[in-house]
């Protein structure tokens, strides 16, 4: 049994995504991808490896069997609850955290500096439109619906709002690390910047990055944008709130454009 088509399916290792929202990386990709309901992507490195076709598994890397958590993925495809809709939003076993922490010269105490909390990837996420680049926006079927219906309720006031990006792996978290360290940033500055892997409010499908046209992305000139009054009117009439204040306790700077779905929706 294959997932819904507007689902994504996660696994601690892989990704099951509805094959006609994924970007073919190539000629061989496209010609498979055309044929595909469902492709299997790592999420360490976002590398496509297998395309579920009418006639079977198509592996896309060599030794598919090899790779990690290739038997959990595969069972996903099998899983009975598909057959009645959406399965449950149950979390993911935060497993290899205190590894990525130490990748980073952090430990256990992290949290305890920060104040942050371990967030949980869910094992089912929902499509909630795409975002600014075009690309599959994921989020939990509460905040895909209250995401919706706010940006309904925007368009309606003559507000122009768009998702920079929802959902993030903890692996993909440790990539932004990587990338910004290669840069020659320290782990410190990233920290006040980006959570550490493990304690994204994006890991849980919860969080959002919001902007407007002409506003580049992710900066604090998006709070003297008429959008930006609107979310702080009306957000939390949908159950979004502004995760990081100025002056917030967890020594993350001051982020007008993060919004985090915490229930009580109208």
């Amino acid at each position: 049994m294959r997932p819904a088509p507007r689902l994504l399916l996660n696994t601690p290792d892989i990704e099951l995504w509805p094959a006609g929202l994924l970007r073919a990386r190539g000629s061989h990709d496209a010609r498979l991808l055309s044929r595909a309901r469902t492709v299997l992507r790592r999420k360490r490195d976002g590398r496509y490896l297998a395309a579920v076709l009418p006639e079977g598994l198509m592996p896309m890397v060599e030794r598919l069997a090899r790779e990690p958590g290739i038997d959990e993925a595969l069972q996903r495809l099998e899983d009975p609850l598909l057959r009645r809709g959406a399965p449950a939003e149950t979390p993911l076993p935060l497993e290899r955290l205190n590894e990525r922490l130490h990748c980073l010269g952090l430990d256990e105490s992290y949290a305890d500096r920060s104040g942050l909390v371990l967030v949980a990837e869910p094992s089912c996420l929902h499509l909630a439109g795409l975002d600014r680049y075009r690309r599959a926006l994921w989020l939990t079927r509460g905040a895909a619906r209250a995401w919706q219906r706010l940006h309904g309720a925007a368009a309606a006031d003559g507000i122009a709002l768009h998702a920079i990006s929802g959902y993030r792996s903890h692996d993909y978290q440790l990539g932004i690390f990587e990338r910004k360290l290669a840069r020659g940033l320290g782990v410190a500055q990233i920290l006040t910047v980006n959570a550490a892997p493990g304690y994204s409010e994006h890991h849980g499908g919860n969080a959002l990055d919001i902007g407007t046209p002409g506003e580049p992305p992710a900066e604090e000139s998006f709070e003297r944008t008429p959008a930006f009054a609107w979310l702080q009117a009306n957000a939390g009439d949908f159950g979004f709130r502004m995760s990081y204040p100025r002056d917030n306790p967890h020594g993350i700077v001051y982020e007008p454009w993060h919004w985090c779905f915490g229930g009580a929706a109208r």
